[in-house]
């Protein structure tokens, strides 16, 4: 496994960090490797977003999903 050290982190983000760590009761470093872990397996481009969510690699397709016919309108008069 690799090592990574970070100089120059900011005092807020330091601090922050250790918070989130302590809500999740982990470590720091364990904190930080789940926040990076999540932050380079995030989709890259929206419509990995909608294969994921919905299972089409070309978004959604409007007319697929409604196939009743629209009413014809009312004669007033």
């Amino acid at each position: 496994m690799a090592n990574l050290s970070i100089r120059k982190l900011d005092d807020a983000v330091y601090e922050r960090l250790q918070r989130l760590a302590a809500e999740h009761s982990v470590s720091m470093e364990e904190e930080a490797r789940r926040i990076l872990s999540q932050a380079v397996a995030a989709p890259g481009r929206i419509t990995d977003v909608f294969e994921q969510y919905f299972g089409q690699k070309n978004g959604i397709h409007l007319d697929e999903l409604d196939q009743r016919k629209p009413h014809d309108p009312m004669d007033l008069s």
